[in-house]
């Protein structure tokens, strides 16, 4: 039984949300998740306790995996890892799917994920693939010098993709993550939007790994200045990888400035970005899908919003990238780790005591 998320206690999250109030709202993205969890005690390397898992998201579903997106890319603080950023950035593409994993498994699902495209007979529309694979630290909790990610791990996430609702919190490549010191990991949300008579979808992916726990803001309550017991991490220290889908129509240096707003809703939750955090961002957009599966054509036709159209877009990033973090919170069980490291689920009624308590429910 999943936990109640943020609206389901009541949190007066602004926006219009999809059925899912998930990226997968976003016509044709799906999300697979591999979650890895044994072991409990002393940390013995290679054994465990394993903590962790495999999160993948495919833009345009399994069966159109090889037709590109429009694609943007922003660093906030880089020490992290996001493969294939390079590409994007030169490019304005999207050429494959993307994984979520943690640090010391990014390189596996990178290449794990050129032999799914191979040998699912996907492909890229060309005779090479650049994947995108990101991480964050889960090194509290897991075994991450184990190297329990495998590559069959990583084609079973991309196998078992799906639309619909999704599983959050501590699963996939969340399972070990921190947020605030709380127990966190896989967050998303949405937003539905209209610009000029048209309706469109946003969406909000989060790998949660951030934060000091003093600094936990939620909808400008200072809960984190209240809820000071059981910290784990205790310290500034972490990182989060944001995917943002969209059906509106875009193009690259559109979808750049995207992933540029998603720092203002990180920092609605209190982040500062600290030297130590990997704060990357990719957004893509799934319209134009005939302009870019037609790689045999010199010249093809795209619609695009206008640059004075944005700001309903901007506006939803910011509330879905909230939100999402939240939820990534609210979503996770108090979880017991490596070398007994014990990492608390935000307590629900203390959070719903302080939102009463200063008037925002």
């Amino acid at each position: 039984m999943p936990k109640p998320r943020g609206r389901d206690l009541g949190l007066p999250f602004p926006g219009e949300t999809g059925p899912n109030n998930a990226i997968t709202d976003v016509m044709g993205v799906e999300v697979g998740t591999v979650t890895l969890i044994s072991g409990d005690g002393p940390l013995v390397a290679g054994q465990g306790p394993v903590r962790t898992g495999v999160t993948a998201i495919l833009p345009r579903g399994k069966a159109k995996a090889h037709v590109p997106c429009a694609a943007g890319y922003y660093a906030l603080n880089g020490n992290g890892e996001m493969t294939g950023a390079v590409w994007i950035e030169e490019a304005g593409e999207l050429q494959t799917p993307i994984t979520i994993t943690n640090t010391h498994s990014c390189g596996v699902t990178r290449d794990a994920t050129i032999r799914w495209l191979v040998s699912r007979g996907v492909g890229t529309g060309q005779d090479w693939g650049l994947p995108v694979a990101a991480e964050t630290y889960d090194g509290e909790l897991n075994d991450i010098n184990g190297f329990h990610v495998t590559s069959e791990h990583t084609l079973e996430a991309l196998d078992k993709a799906s639309g619909g609702p999704i599983e959050m919190g501590s699963v996939g490549g969340g399972t070990g993550m921190l947020t605030y010191d709380f127990k966190a990991g896989n967050g998303s949300a949405s937003r539905r939007f209209v610009v000029d008579g048209a309706a469109y979808t946003l969406g909000v992916f989060v790998q949660s790994n951030f934060g000091r726990r003093e600094d936990l803001t939620v909808l400008g309550v200072p809960v984190g200045r209240h809820i000071t017991h059981d910290k784990l991490r205790g310290k500034d220290q972490g990182s989060v990888i944001a995917i943002v889908a969209t059906d509106a129509p875009l193009l690259a240096h559109q979808l750049k400035r995207i992933a540029r707003r998603v720092p203002m809703g990180l920092a609605r939750t209190g982040t500062v970005a600290n030297n130590s955090s990997g704060d990357i961002f990719l957004a893509f957009s799934t319209a134009n899908e005939d302009a870019y599966a037609s790689r045999d054509k010199a010249t093809v036709s795209m619609r695009t919003l206008t640059n004075t159209s944005l700001d309903p877009l901007f506006k939803a990033t910011v509330e879905a990238t909230e939100e999402a973090v939240i939820d990534a919170m609210l979503s996770a069980d108090t979880m017991v780790g490596r070398d007994n490291n014990r990492a608390i689920a935000l307590p629900h009624d203390e959070l719903v005591a302080l939102m009463r308590r200063y008037g925002r429910m």
